[in-house]
Formats: C-alpha cells, sequence, structure tokens
C-alpha cells in the first residue's frame, strides 16, 4: 500500500460501545410475616375460642368474624402493597430501556451524520490554483528606460 501525503488520511469510524448495567434486588418479605402473623393470631384466636367452651356467645362469635374480616382485609392491604413495588419496579425497568434505546438511536444519527459530512468531505472539487508569470528582469546594460509597463521596484 503505498502512502500519498497529498490526500486526508482516511477516517476511522468506529460503531459506538453500549453497556447495560442490570441491578437485582431480592424482594422484600415484609408483607409476608405480617400476613403470617395475622394469621397466627387469627389461629390462635380461633383455638381459643374452641378451648372456651364453645359457648354461643352472639358477641364472641361476631369478635372472631370481625377478627378474621380485620385480618383478611390486612392481608389484601399487604398484597396491594407488594402489587404496587412490583409496578413500580416495571416501570422503572421500562423507562429505562426507552432511555437506552433513545440513546442508541442518538447515537446511530450521528454515526449516520459523521459518514455523510466524511463523504462529502471527500467528493467536493479539487482546489483551483492561478499562477502568475514572473516579471521582465531589468537590462544590464546601457541606460535605463522606463515605461508605463516596467515593474517598479
Amino acid at each position: 500500500m503505498t502512502y500519498d501525503p497529498n490526500l486526508p488520511p482516511d477516517p476511522v469510524v468506529r460503531d459506538p460501545i453500549y453497556t447495560e448495567t442490570v441491578i437485582v434486588q431480592r424482594e422484600s418479605s415484609t408483607g409476608w410475616w405480617i400476613a403470617g402473623g395475622l394469621a397466627a393470631a387469627v389461629l390462635i384466636a380461633v383455638i381459643w375460642i374452641l378451648a372456651s367452651g364453645g359457648r354461643d356467645d352472639d358477641t364472641e362469635v361476631l369478635l372472631a368474624q370481625a377478627q378474621a374480616d380485620a385480618v383478611a382485609a390486612q392481608a389484601r392491604a399487604d398484597q396491594a402493597v407488594v402489587q404496587g413495588q412490583i409496578a413500580g419496579a416495571q416501570q422503572s425497568v421500562d423507562m429505562a430501556r426507552m432511555d437506552a434505546a433513545r440513546a442508541q438511536a442518538e447515537a446511530a444519527r450521528a454515526t449516520s451524520q459523521a459518514r455523510s459530512d466524511i463523504a462529502r468531505a471527500a467528493t467536493q472539487p479539487a482546489p483551483v490554483i492561478i499562477t502568475v508569470p514572473a516579471g521582465q528582469p531589468a537590462p544590464t546594460s546601457g541606460s535605463a528606460v522606463i515605461t508605463s509597463t516596467t515593474p517598479q521596484n
């Protein structure tokens, strides 16, 4: 391969390198602990009611029913909190993916623009060089004759 110093060097265009960082976090088990504690409390309440002799007192039955309803409502609320956390994490992942896709598209556009600029620069016409002939030398013998076309130093 020969090298011509009058030509501009070939530009090196490299594809951009993309990196993606994935962070994995463990789920919090707080909701499960709360649900388990409430279930244990309901179980203890049911065992206590059964062990108290099985009286038909309406207030105790209604109290147990209310406690069971409260435990079920708390379990549903805990499940809703966990679902909200999962949805928020998924939304964050989706936004990160959109940002990465946008950055990749901008990088591709910049690469395309650079390549078109390089192609445009390579197809520009050669510069025009204008040369001017040298003036006539002054006579070396005799008297000097000055005319309107004689260069004056």
